[in-house]
C-alpha cells in the first residue's frame, strides 16, 4: 500500500499498478481525482489495515521487521509506503540507524488475491526497491509479496530488466501528469474488474475530461 509524502513533486508509487493495469485509470484517479471502490478495492484496504501499523519496529533474532515505511526516490519522482521492510542481519548488508550490524532488505508487499499474469505487481515491488537503495544505498535483489487468496509468500526476483522497466514506466507516469493526459477510452475485459467503470463512460472517447463532464451533468 503507498501514499504520498509530503513533497508534492512526487507521485504515488501505487500509482505504476493502476498504469500498467490501464494508463486511462491511472489518469482518472491520480490526474482527475476520480475515484470508485468496489469489492476487490475494499478487500484490499481491509488486507492493509491489518498489515499497516506504522512505524512498527519488531525485531526477531537476527531480523528486524519495519511495517508501514515511507519511501521515496528522487530520481524516479516517486514516494510511496511499503507495507513491511524486512532487514536481515548480514555482513554484506548496510548499517541501519539504531541498530547493530549490517542488514539486507527485503520489501514485502501484501495483496488480497493471487499472482497475476501482467506484471504490475512485481514493477510495483520493483519501484520500492528501487526507493529503497536510493534511500539506503544498498542493493536489493529479491522481494516478497504475501496473497491472501493463497495465504503464503511468493518470492521475486528483481532483475536490472525489471528496474530497468520500472523507470520507464515512472518517466511516462511522469510525462502524462506534467501534460494533464487522459488517455482515450480502450475497452477489454480487465474494464469487468475495473473499480472505474461507471466512471469511464464511452461517452467519454473525445477530449473532453472526465472533470469536465461530471460538472456538465450536474449543470444539467
Amino acid at each position: 500500500m503507498d501514499g504520498h509524502l509530503d513533497d508534492d513533486r512526487f507521485l504515488m508509487l501505487s500509482g505504476i499498478q493502476h498504469f500498467q493495469f490501464c494508463k486511462r485509470q491511472w489518469a482518472l484517479i491520480h490526474i482527475e481525482q476520480q475515484w470508485a471502490d468496489n469489492v476487490k478495492t475494499i478487500e484490499g484496504q481491509h488486507l492493509h489495515r491489518n498489515v499497516d501499523r506504522p512505524f512498527i519496529r519488531e525485531k526477531r533474532g537476527d531480523k528486524l521487521s519495519v511495517r508501514a515505511m515511507p519511501v521515496k526516490s528522487d530520481e524516479l519522482g516517486l514516494s510511496g509506503v511499503c507495507d513491511l521492510v524486512e532487514f536481515v542481519r548480514d555482513e554484506t548488508g548496510v548499517p541501519l540507524h539504531g541498530a547493530e550490524g549490517r542488514y539486507l532488505a527485503y520489501p514485502v508487499e501484501y495483496k488480497r488475491g493471487k499472482p497475476k499474469q501482467g506484471d504490475e505487481d512485481i514493477l510495483q515491488l520493483a519501484a520500492q526497491a528501487l526507493c529503497l537503495e536510493e534511500m539506503l544505498l544498498c542493493r536489493i535483489e529479491v522481494g516478497y509479496f504475501f496473497y491472501g487468496e493463497i495465504k503464503h509468500r511468493v518470492e521475486v526476483a528483481l532483475t536490472s530488466e525489471v528496474k530497468g522497466q520500472v523507470k520507464k514506466v515512472a518517466a511516462e507516469m511522469q510525462d502524462y501528469y506534467t501534460r494533464r493526459h487522459t488517455p482515450k477510452v480502450k475497452t477489454g475485459t480487465f474494464c469487468r474488474s475495473c473499480s472505474l467503470q461507471h466512471v469511464c463512460l464511452p461517452e467519454l472517447m473525445s477530449k473532453r475530461s472526465v472533470r469536465s463532464y461530471v460538472e456538465g451533468a450536474i449543470r444539467e
